[in-house]
């Protein structure tokens, strides 16, 4: 049995992108997502949940209690209709095409067992009340948008690949045989995100301190297995967790993340070496500790 959570925890992640595209936003020509007044980067949550998902998909081999919900290619109410078999209420998914409720404990039921299977629900809590209805569940971790740290320039390259995807496209070019494209990246930023554990919302799932080792483990690791042509060169340049001594917490969560602090040595930067990380380690509010530090 996991050790159950009883400890609040807030944490600062620090990654870097180096001439690449952290987060393209599809409704803007997939360009990086910018604050348009700050020119500063963004990533969202999103994206980065979508990184721990497949790297702990990755690293435990989708097997329970470490399956994912939330994939590629998943039919969400498969899942559900799996819990109810598992639960024993196969009876209540009669009425193909219907939308199936549930009795409230079978919803329960159903609940529970995907959160005791799937380690994204019991972490990011879900919606599971689609067609066939598991509940819903609210996670314990939550991260915000990744910022970035200084503005960063986003540029537009010309790209060119020597073929051709239809006969008609061949013609037309007599032969020469190209196709013309755009990437966008952007030459360098240093991102920071918030994170934040609820030691309450992780006793309604199951979120134990094994899951929070394998938490801290992905966002250390998450981008050595996400490379992609799009992204280059992306790494976790540091984690910084604050652990309190209580479920409720001994200090508000912004005054310990704000001891965290990054500067930039020059502008524009080019490197993790343009900047200077400090943590105020010193004076520590009573109950609250740094357990982990990387970076």
């Amino acid at each position: 049995m996991s050790t159950p959570l009883t400890q609040r925890h807030e944490f600062v992640l620090l990654f870097d992108v180096t001439h690449g595209n952290p987060n393209g936003d599809p409704d803007a020509d997939n360009l990086p997502r910018l604050d348009p007044e700050t020119g500063r980067g963004l990533v969202t949550d999103v994206s980065l949940k979508r990184k721990v998902r497949n790297y702990v998909g990755i690293a435990k081999e989708e097997q329970p209690p470490y399956e994912i919900y939330i994939k590629e290619k998943a039919v969400l109410n498969r899942t559900h209709e799996r819990a109810y078999k598992a639960v024993g209420a196969e009876e209540e998914l009669a009425g193909e095409g219907k939308k199936r409720k549930g009795k409230g404990d079978t919803v329960e039921l159903a609940r529970r067992w995907i959160c005791d299977n799937f380690y994204d629900v019991r972490t990011f809590g879900a919606v599971m009340s689609t067609g066939v209805n598991a509940g819903q569940v609210r996670g314990p971790v939550q991260l915000t948008f990744a910022q970035s740290v200084t503005p960063v320039l986003t540029l537009e390259h010309s790209i060119t690949r020597m073929a051709v995807a239809t006969e008609q496209e061949a013609e037309k070019q007599q032969g020469d045989n190209r196709t013309m494209g755009r990437k966008y990246t952007i030459p360098y930023g240093l991102y920071r995100a918030h994170g934040f554990i609820s030691a309450h919302l992780a006793e309604h799932t199951g979120f134990s301190e094994a899951d929070l080792e394998l938490l801290f483990e992905a966002l250390t690791n998450m981008f050595d297995h996400d490379h992609s042509a799009a992204r280059g060169e992306m790494a976790c340049r540091g984690l910084y967790v604050f652990r309190h001594d209580s479920k409720l917490g001994c200090a508000p969560a912004h005054t310990l993340l704000e001891r965290v602090k990054v500067q930039p040595l020059q502008q524009p930067a080019r490197g993790f070496e343009d900047f200077q990380v400090t943590v105020m380690e010193e004076d520590l509010p009573a109950g609250v500790s740094l357990i982990r530090r990387l970076g």
